[in-house]
């Protein structure tokens, strides 16, 4: 059968098996495209559009889906925000690129664009260091679970770990780190890329304090001590959740504290103490240098905010 001559609706399974065996995207990234485009597929449902093929999508039919999303209220009923939009727009595209790769006519996927002021709405936020000290000191570790709560803590600000990157590590990766001062540790981040992340000695030291309480035979580095079965050991992501609001609570800082918000702090950070943008694009894993670039937006805040405080020139004398 022509590609050409099956209704988008329909191709749509085979781009998330393309997203996944050709494109090597991650579980979550397939997920969302497929949750994405489940609106656009239930609004050419509502539209009586079922049956359009590829090439029948013109720039007219995608501004009416943009209209949609713009005037579409969630059961809240609020309307999705611009950055919002821009994502299902993204898997749209995301979609015309397939059709391209497969040589089946339609909208080519620049002609979707995405509202710029999404940009606008990207709110970084991340922790001042005297914040993320209170964190990291906020753990008992005069007991196991607290040790190992500071174990996880330290990484993730020294290391800029995705939640999902800390909860694979192994202990076999630190077996050999007893007289190291520091470490370079290979991880599979997104999209199953491998990078390097950096333990500095202060994280490397408390999980060594930490590993020195395993009496056990599990494999994940760090564990769940209630669990029944070895199955239930490796702590989970929304574990990891919990613990980071535990303690972002007993330290009084800041309630959007998260294990992201810890990435975006040590990001910062880096481009405070004047790392280039390349270089930390490296050090989080980031596929495109644009991705990085959010966190200049903080940094340029804070120079002018520290540019108004020292040398607005209020103080001058006419």
């Amino acid at each position: 059968m022509n590609n050409s001559n099956i209704p988008i609706i329909k191709h749509i399974p085979d781009f998330l098996d393309y997203c996944e065996i050709e494109k090597g995207l991650s579980d979550n990234t397939q997920k969302n495209y497929s949750r994405y485009l489940k609106k656009f597929t239930d609004w050419l449902l509502l539209t009586e559009k079922k049956d359009l093929l590829p090439h029948q999508l013109t720039p007219e039919i995608v501004w009416d889906y943009r209209l949609y999303l713009a005037r579409h209220k969630d059961e809240k009923n609020k309307t999705l925000s611009k950055l919002t939009q821009n994502y299902y727009l993204i898997a749209l595209r995301s979609l015309l690129s397939f059709f391209s790769d497969k040589d089946i006519i339609s909208l080519p996927a620049d002609k979707i664009k995405l509202s710029k002021e999404a940009n606008k709405e990207k709110n970084v936020k991340f922790l001042t260091l005297e914040q993320i000290e209170k964190l990291l000191l906020a753990p008992n570790t005069e007991t196991m679970s607290g040790l190992r709560d500071r174990a996880i803590l330290e990484s993730l600000f020294s290391t800029g770990l995705r939640i999902a990157e800390l909860v694979a590590l192994n202990k076999e990766q630190f077996k050999s780190i007893e007289n190291k001062e520091d470490l370079e540790l290979s991880v599979i981040g997104k999209g199953n890329h491998p990078r390097t992340v950096y333990f500095s000695k202060r994280a490397l030291d408390w999980v060594k304090k930490y590993l020195k309480t395993r009496g056990d035979d599990e494999k994940a580095l760090f564990i769940n001590y209630r669990s029944k079965t070895a199955s239930e050991a490796r702590l989970t992501p929304r574990s990891i959740e919990r613990i980071v609001k535990k303690y972002a609570t007993l330290a009084n800082i800041p309630f959007f504290t998260t294990p992201h918000t810890l990435r975006h702090s040590y990001a910062t950070d880096l481009l405070g103490q004047g790392v280039d943008l390349r270089t930390i694009q490296e050090f989080l894993g980031h596929r495109n240098i644009a991705t990085t670039q959010i966190y200049t937006h903080v940094t340029n805040k804070r120079l002018r905010d520290v540019h108004r405080q020292f040398h607005s020139g209020k103080d001058m004398k006419n």
